[in-house]
């Protein structure tokens, strides 16, 4: 089996690149096993082949089972793997990120570790969600305020669009049922994407827990990535849901929302989104130490000034003590 040295490298850089690989893949009730270098996905309909070179992240939704041999093969591949619910709204799990590099949680890591850099990534988030939106010298206090006027509005704006009576937004943490059927489908489209924006983070390798607009939560990354489609996708697709009727809102939100996150292609903007707001080009992922490029898994040693010295080697004889 190869070793992590000898593999080709994978970088947040390969994700955007749709015609190179399917970037998420999604399965269901089936064993998937391995043939070759594929990846089998067994039903009852059958055998599916699928070239384990093509897939970005593998999704596990319910009634899977994974042997031994395909996660070994998805691991060689450079492929991520999370295990979700059903047609992906729902995260539960994650093996791996698709890429080996610690590039891109180092630029998240080292623009929130910072007071300004972090106010500034908030405000390129507003930007984001809000085109045309001037942040410039904005505290989070005042952002905070132009969010929940753009909320307001964008409920106002759905409700007379689809007729769907609209007072307030009202979320019960123990009594999903106790509000309106226009406040159950946001609640559920919420959830839904706070999932696909979790195995998105996942994939990334970038951390959850390192929130911008967020914090104190184990996703505080999530819930800010989630939010950057919520008045154009979330929102919208909760309103047609309620607009259908009062009974099993949650599933058709889910549905709903899950063939406009298709469409729409999702997945892979939210990718760039994140490499954008993080500055990240993904050069220092195959750059070596001398300048050079390669297509090897980058391991360096950190040494005084932020240079990086290159791993595999003792450097006890030219070290002055």
């Amino acid at each position: 089996m190869s070793t992590v040295g000898r593999r080709g490298a994978s970088t947040p850089r390969e994700l955007t690149r749709v015609g190179d690989r399917l970037s998420f893949v999604y399965l269901e009730r089936c064993t998937v096993h391995r043939d070759s270098n594929a990846i089998t996905a067994e039903d009852a309909d059958g055998v599916t082949h699928i070239p384990s070179a093509t897939i970005g992240t593998l999704l596990l939704g319910p009634g899977t089972r994974v042997t031994h041999q395909a996660m070994a093969l998805l691991g060689d591949s450079g492929a991520g793997v999370a295990w979700v619910g059903e047609h992906g709204v729902r995260y539960y799990a994650g093996g791996r990120a698709l890429t080996r590099s610690s590039g891109l949680i180092e630029a998240q890591a080292t623009a929130w570790a910072n007071r300004r850099t972090r106010l500034e990534v908030a405000r390129a988030m507003y930007r984001l969600r809000f085109p045309g939106e001037d942040t410039t010298g904005h505290t989070r206090q005042d952002l905070l305020g132009m969010e929940g006027r753009r909320l307001k509005e964008c409920y106002k704006r759905e409700s007379l669009r689809t007729g769907v009576p609209w007072r307030r937004r009202e979320y019960h943490r123990e009594d999903f049922a106790a509000g309106d059927a226009p406040n159950q489908a946001v609640t559920a489209a919420a959830q839904c994407m706070y999932g696909v924006s979790h195995s998105v983070v996942a994939a990334l390798g970038c951390s959850p827990g390192l929130g911008f607009v967020h914090s104190g939560h184990e996703r505080s990354f999530v819930m800010d990535v989630a939010d950057f489609y919520k008045t154009e996708v979330a929102i919208p697709a909760a309103f047609d849901a309620a607009a259908e009727g009062v009974e099993d809102v949650a599933a058709r939100t889910r549905r709903m929302l899950r063939d406009r996150i298709n469409r729409t292609g999702l997945l892979d903007r939210c990718v760039r989104d994140i490499r954008d707001l993080l500055g990240y080009d993904g050069t220092r992922d195959t750059t070596q130490a001398d300048g050079t490029s390669s297509d090897r898994d980058r391991v360096t040693l950190q040494s005084d000034g932020d240079v990086h010295l290159e791993a595999g080697r003792n450097y006890g004889d030219e070290i002055i003590w």
